[in-house]
């Protein structure tokens, strides 16, 4: 794994270590985790003491090496595993240990990397899951699904099944979105999938986020994910080791050295 960095990058983030510019900037985030600690087995951590926020209309991407905690900090977010310390506060509301069905509820959407639609059913069935608990909501939420996903209405009857990774992707998202979420978790979108379809991912998740939904996401195409993300979170050892603009973070020599390496440089 590897190891935090003796020297700093230069940009003007956050490093390890700096919990004041992380209070500073979550003081009226809308998504915020203080210290948290989680793992998936007791007594064994994989997030250690995380910092992290999101506010209103923001993208952030998460980066950083395999084992780091990227996923996991979205699944404690999410309640898909147990905080054993720190805190999840949204718009100020502790919402730590929350199950998924409360959090939907709240607004938060979660598109997990794999297994994330049902291939039995049609693309038009997938989305109606996704308000399951306000089925009143779907055809308004249908409207503005297909609005930036056209295809999605027009294949409305296909089965998920028959999809391609890609476009399966996009109903994983479209679902998720049913729900009129103020922050969606992505878990890395553009795994697995073609040149052409990773592009066509990270647009649609821009598409998203201007659409007024604000953003969290984990990203293996670190340098991709720089780009189009509004601040960017370098984890290490489940902990920030760095946060910056994406634009500071993709031109730092040390982050590229230390964290995105020939992915950074191609």
């Amino acid at each position: 794994m590897t190891q935090e960095p003796t020297e700093q990058p230069k940009g003007h983030g956050q490093t390890a270590g700096d919990r004041s510019a992380h209070e500073a900037g979550a003081k009226d985030a809308l998504l915020r985790t203080d210290e948290v600690v989680a793992g998936y087995v007791p007594g064994v951590n994989i997030l250690n003491g995380c910092d992290f926020y999101v506010g209103d209309g923001e993208l952030v991407g998460i980066i950083g090496p395999n084992g780091a905690g990227k996923s996991t900090l979205l699944k404690a977010i999410f309640g898909l595993i147990q905080v054993s310390s720190g805190s999840i506060t949204l718009r100020g509301e502790d919402i730590t240990g929350f199950k998924a069905n409360k959090l939907v509820a709240k607004g938060v959407g979660f598109v997990p990397q794999t297994n994330n639609v049902f291939p039995s059913l049609t693309i038009e069935e997938n989305l109606q899951m996704g308000v399951y608990q306000a089925p009143k909501k779907f055809r308004k939420s249908f409207e503005f699904v297909t609005g930036l996903f056209p295809a999605l209405g027009d294949r409305r009857a296909q089965r998920a099944g028959s999809l391609s990774g890609g476009e399966r992707q996009m109903v994983a998202m479209g679902r998720a979105l049913m729900m009129e979420p103020s922050v969606l978790l992505l878990d890395e979108p553009s795994a697995g999938l073609s040149p052409a379809l990773q592009d066509e991912v990270f647009v649609r998740t821009r598409q998203i986020n201007r659409a007024g939904v604000s953003v969290i996401m984990v990203e293996q195409n670190a340098r991709r994910c720089l780009q189009i993300c509004d601040r960017g979170y370098v984890l290490d050892q489940g902990r920030n080791a760095y946060t910056a603009s994406g634009k500071d973070l993709i031109n730092d020599p040390k982050v590229i050295e230390l964290y995105l390496g020939t992915l950074a440089k191609a």
